[in-house]
């Protein structure tokens, strides 16, 4: 990824942020210039709220180049409280102890390292609440 491209998606990264519909009020992640619902402009920013629960999700064992150290590691789908789903991959939780419908929210963590430059990609992944974990 070139390090313009990376700092024009940084808020998408960081915090969720997407678009509402201002003719149906749907609400748009990642954003779009159209509202897929009703075909009208969608450009009002909107951030979402991070929690979410899982709707489904996969175990990676043999990861794609990049992202090898942290294999094995579960991505899911989560849907989020207000409505959009989301491919994430999940943190701070063992692989085998995801489930549907699980509770999750987003934090944003490393995703991976990018070529001879060094740069240190970031993002959102989703993880159980932290009133949720184990004290």
């Amino acid at each position: 990824m070139q390090i313009p491209r990376y700092w024009r998606l940084s808020q998408q990264r960081y915090g969720l942020v997407g678009e509402v519909c201002e003719s149906c009020g749907e609400r748009l992640f990642p954003p779009r210039d159209v509202c897929p619902v009703c075909q009208q402009p969608a450009s009002k920013p909107f951030t979402f709220s991070g929690r979410g629960k899982v709707y489904s999700y996969s175990v990676v064992r043999r990861a794609p180049e990049g992202y090898e150290e942290f294999a094995p590691y579960a991505v899911a789908l989560v849907r989020l409280e207000e409505g959009p789903l989301v491919t994430a991959q999940l943190t701070d939780v063992d692989h085998g102890q995801v489930e549907i419908g699980m509770a999750v929210e987003m934090v944003t963590r490393r995703i991976r390292e990018e070529g001879e430059d060094g740069l240190i990609i970031y993002g959102y992944k989703f993880r159980k609440p932290l009133e949720d974990q184990p004290a």
